[in-house]
């Protein structure tokens, strides 16, 4: 996987690609860019989800994210699953990959959920030395995406916004910042997002996400099944302005829409990045 013309293509605003939309993205319907691919969806299948999936990357530049890689588990990689996803890539030639600052597994056992990390020394270096094990297989850097988290750990040593900043140094990596998570945990944890957007490194800075989430009155839960609610939004709109250029998905795993309605949100999102444009533009004009 190197970069190249496949990173160049993705630009802008995609979608996360579900199977009922399928035959409208084949249509070309809605004037998608680019997609983004749920690795595990087609790591250990074949036949007509990877057929369908041949014909998507004939017609889409494909970004990959995974759920499976448990890259802050204690315990080593996965092979199977590792070598599983290496083929795909081998196959389709994503722009990259990006997995989560979490883990799923355990001593042979996977829970199948993103589970949080302390903010620890100890994370930091299991996250680092997982991460550096894919890059050297990629033969290029991976996205890491910021999770949500719905406890505090008593031992954590450090913020989030530290913890990340060292993940990405010591692996050398890049980040996925997904918005709808950073909201959902400053609102958990009570801490401020801007300064957390602002204190990040915007060179590592490579894809967001943007998604619905859950609100149960005294928490908030990252659900991926409805909307994209105004506070997002808002913040999105600063994490643009800091963040400019960076390609954009919109993930919908829960009671999936119609393909209109995410068409919506895409739409939304692009009329939010070119006003933030269009006001940096204007500042600068008028910079003395």
């Amino acid at each position: 996987m190197t970069p190249g013309t496949r990173h160049e293509a993705v630009r802008g605003v995609g979608l996360g690609l579900r199977s009922c939309h399928y035959s409208e993205l084949m249509a070309d319907a809605g004037g998608v860019p680019w997609l983004e691919v749920l690795v595990d969806n087609y790591a250990h299948g074949d036949g007509l989800p990877l057929q369908s999936l041949e014909s998507i990357a004939e017609r889409y530049p494909l970004v990959f994210h995974g759920v499976g890689m448990s890259l802050g588990s204690a315990d080593p990689l996965d092979p199977e699953y590792l070598d599983a996803v290496m083929v795909l890539v081998d196959r389709f030639e994503p722009a990259w990959i990006s997995e989560h600052l979490a883990w799923t597994s355990s001593g042979g056992r996977h829970h199948h959920e993103l589970l949080p990390l302390p903010f620890i020394d100890e994370s930091v270096r299991a996250l680092a030395e997982h991460i550096r094990e894919v890059q050297d297989r990629l033969g290029a850097r991976m996205l890491v995406e910021n999770s949500s988290g719905y406890a505090a750990f008593r031992d954590s040593e450090m913020s989030e916004l530290e913890f990340v900043g060292r993940v990405l140094a010591s692996a050398d990596c890049l980040l996925l910042l997904d918005v709808n998570n950073l909201y959902v945990n400053a609102w958990n944890h009570g801490f401020d997002a801007i300064e957390f957007l602002r204190g990040l490194p915007a060179e590592r800075v490579a894809q967001m996400h943007l998604a619905g989430h859950d609100d149960h009155g005294h928490y908030l839960i990252d659900a991926h099944g409805t909307p994209v609610v105004e506070p997002v939004w808002e913040l999105f709109a600063e994490a643009v302005r800091l963040f400019p250029g960076v390609p954009i998905s919109l993930e919908w795993d829960r009671d999936i829409p119609p393909l209109g309605i995410l068409l919506g949100e895409m739409q939304k999102a692009n009329a939010i990045m070119t006003n933030a444009q269009a006001i940096t533009d204007e500042a600068t004009f008028h910079a003395p």
